[in-house]
């Protein structure tokens, strides 16, 4: 018989470069040669169609047909109906009935025979190499086991649970080395690793809240839309504790967390189920609204539930206490104190034989004065050249100033230049035993009467909120309403996280005694990004005027000013004999600010010896930058470094969250390439992440002022957008 020509398209179940040691593949000498009856054309996948004898034909080196006689012969086929079947050829079961089938247009090979001589149509739907259907892989651009893990891809973005781990188990392979995977891939597989752990612990909970469920408490009635007791059985932990060899302190805390969830919680128990919060999260946000009824809870956890997943641990711990505070500030006030009842200190064994000493619900104040001055005397010790980093330092400096010990390396004064006469860290201060010594450098008679440490840093590290003269060393950031008395919105202290109200005014009243304290003003938009900042500067001498101590007038600018008593009755340190104490104001100074500014104002913190403080509102790039504190070498200078560092307050890597202060001016761009010392081009960025921005695989850009975007080996990204402040 004559062989007509063999079409250079295989058809929708063929693939046509199919390799002899791919699946389908025959070996060359199998197939039939040109001109014998070797059942005509292509064959079919023999995983489809089993069978002997089955071969495949090399398809052509050229085409037989030019490209007008192609679109002449395809522009002559009918369209109007199906015609059928050829003699001999039988139907598919799985094709519609012919009432059922739409018009179409014939498929060659299928339902119709080309013409003797003519090669068969392509059709638009084939399956080609690295197509789905395909057995031939092409890296990187194939659909492999682990394809629909990809970024964005249905896998990528679907919720926790068994079957996602089923489908991972899955793309694993054998081994679980995950055979084909890509980095992204395989990046995709964890997270929904991740998630499908996160759902199946939600899981056990639900059946440890179905047995609180079970094991009430004699008398105590279901209640609530849950169906939960609010107290159970005495000894149901006791049941936990041997079903899963755990202690009763852990099966209390999941009889505990598992209420929560099902009585204050439904936000996070769903993100929980879904995957989108892992266990440690869960238990944060639990722990944060312990004291807060099933309302007040439910009001906390949807400030934080939208961004809650991709918040690290302290990132998630900040923004819940943040907003406990925020929904409730005498219930966080009344926590913070009832706590602070059981202060304490403990002591333990490390696993590796050195021991631990800790001290706990300590005031928050006394705890940073403290760790001020551990980190002094630690740079004392580095200066005077003892061994060790500076966390070692420090641990040397905390014992040192309990012990009342100096582990400087002894020398004569002739070689360090110090007059070893000086009394040592401990010696003064608050706390010290003699009351002799500096309570820090450039003591003032803050908690000692020894004479001042002449190598100090330059301000004391004082130890409580209340004595006159705290000297604001922290970076307190307090909403301006209240500061002013006017609001009951929450604080925070960079390195240490948010405060109460209460406690907030009581930190900025302390530090307003001593006239070293600086202050800096920061307007934020509704997310609480910083969109402009001035830093204060005391009024020039020919123009200061008295500070008033009465409640000053209400003005017609765009901030009110403070006047009346805090709620709760707490006022902050320095109120005088009579009742009175000085208060904040806030008003505007009747001057220009910059261009695209917000204004000049006029800060008064109620002290009577202190002059009034002028704040000019500079504008900070967010989305667009007009590069008017560009500096003009690769130095960034004081107002450029300053303002970088207020709107990221921590590192700008996603996940990092050392203070800016901590961190070095980083150009997105470098300067020798080109690169501006803008805000469009820079943030802080801590050593390890200035190394991994050097490194070849991976990749950070600046979008936009605000926002940085860091692209990962595997090509997945991640964006960090600007600080969110109190608002």
């Amino acid at each position: 018989m004559t062989q007509a020509p063999v079409s250079p398209d295989s058809g929708p179940d063929d693939d046509p470069a199919r390799r002899a040691d791919e699946p389908g593949g025959g070996a060359q000498s199998d197939a039939p040669a040109p001109g014998e009856s070797g059942g005509g054309g292509v064959q079919p996948d023999p995983e489809e169609f089993p069978g002997a004898g089955w071969g495949e034909l090399p398809p052509p080196a050229e085409d037989c047909l030019t490209e007008d006689e192609w679109v002449a012969w395809l522009a002559a086929m009918p369209d109007e109906e199906d015609p059928g079947l050829v003699p001999g050829e039988e139907p598919d079961p799985e094709d519609p009935s012919p009432a059922a089938r739409r018009p179409r247009s014939p498929r060659p090979g299928r339902g119709s025979r080309a013409p003797a001589g003519v090669p068969r149509a392509v059709p638009s739907g084939r399956r080609g190499p690295g197509e789905p259907g395909s057995a031939r892989r092409i890296p990187g651009e194939s659909p492999g086991p682990c394809g629909a893990f990809a970024t964005g891809q249905v896998l990528d973005v679907a919720p926790g649970g068994g079957a996602l781990h089923g489908l991972a188990e899955h793309a694993a392979g054998p081994g679980d080395r995950f055979a084909g995977a890509s980095d992204d891939e395989l990046i995709g597989v964890l997270c929904a690793l991740d998630r499908a752990e996160a759902s199946a612990a939600a899981l056990k909970y639900a059946a440890v809240a179905e047995l609180i469920r079970r094991r009430p408490e004699p008398g105590a009635a279901l209640a609530g839309a849950a169906r939960m007791p609010v107290v159970w059985e005495e000894f149901t932990e006791t049941e936990l504790t041997d079903a899963l060899a755990e202690t009763r302190w852990q099966a209390e805390a999941m009889l505990a967390l598992a209420h929560d969830l099902e009585t204050k919680l439904p936000g996070t128990k769903a993100a929980f189920r879904a995957g989108v919060l892992r266990q440690s999260k869960v238990a944060i946000i639990a722990a944060a609204v312990t004291a807060l009824d099933p309302a007040e809870a439910r009001a906390a956890e949807a400030m934080v539930l939208d961004r809650a997943g991709r918040l690290t641990p302290g990132g998630l711990r900040a923004a819940i206490v943040r907003a406990v505070m925020e929904v409730a500030p005498e219930k966080a006030r009344k926590r913070r104190e009832e706590a602070g009842r059981s202060a304490r200190v403990q002591r333990w064994l490390e696993d590796s034989g050195n021991a631990a000493l800790m001290g706990r619900e300590l005031p928050p104040a006394e705890v940073l004065a403290a760790d001020q001055r551990i980190t002094w005397w630690a740079g004392r010790l580095k200066a005077a050249g003892l061994d060790g980093d500076m966390d070692q330092l420090r641990a040397r400096a905390y014992l040192d100033i309990l012990l009342n010990k100096d582990s400087r390396p002894t020398t004569t004064p002739a070689q360090d230049g110090q007059d070893r006469t000086a009394p040592g860290p401990a010696g003064g201060g608050p706390g010290g035993p003699d009351g002799s010594g500096p309570g820090g450098p450039d003591d003032r008679g803050d908690g000692g009467s020894g004479p001042c440490d002449p190598d100090g840093p330059g301000i004391p590290p004082t130890a409580s909120v209340l004595p006159a003269g705290f000297a604001g060393r922290l970076h307190l950031t307090i909403p301006l309403a209240t500061l002013l008395d006017l609001a009951e919105r929450p604080g925070e202290i960079a390195g240490l996280g948010p405060v109460d109200p209460a406690l907030a005014r009581d930190l900025a009243g302390a530090a307003a005694a001593n006239p070293k304290t600086t202050y800096c003003l920061s307007v934020t938009d509704e997310h609480g990004h910083a969109i402009g900042h001035g830093c204060a500067r005391p009024e020039p001498k020919s123009h200061a005027r008295p500070a008033r101590r009465d409640k000053p007038a209400r003005p017609s600018g765009h901030a009110p000013p403070g006047g009346h008593a805090p709620p709760g009755g707490h006022a902050p340190p320095g109120r005088t004999g009579d009742g009175d104490r000085p208060r904040f104001a806030f008003t505007a100074s009747g001057e220009h600010g910059p261009p695209g500014g917000y204004g000049s104002w006029r800060l008064s913190t109620g002290q009577p010896s202190q002059r009034d403080l002028l704040i000019t509102m500079d504008p900070i790039a967010l989305e667009t930058c007009d590069h008017r504190f560009e500096a003009r070498g690769h130095d960034p200078g004081v107002k450029l470094r300053h303002l970088a560092q207020i709107r990221h307050a921590t590192c700008v890597a996603p996940t990092c969250r050392r203070p800016a202060g901590n961190c070095d001016f980083e150009h997105n761009t470098p300067y020798e390439a080109g690169g501006r010392s803008c805000l469009c081009n820079g943030g802080p960025t801590c050593r390890h992440d200035h190394r991994l921005k050097q490194h070849p695989k991976w990749k950070v850009e600046q979008i936009t002022p605000g926002t940085f975007l860091r692209t990962a080996p595997s090509g997945r990204q991640y964006t960090t957008e600007p600080t969110r402040y109190p608002i």
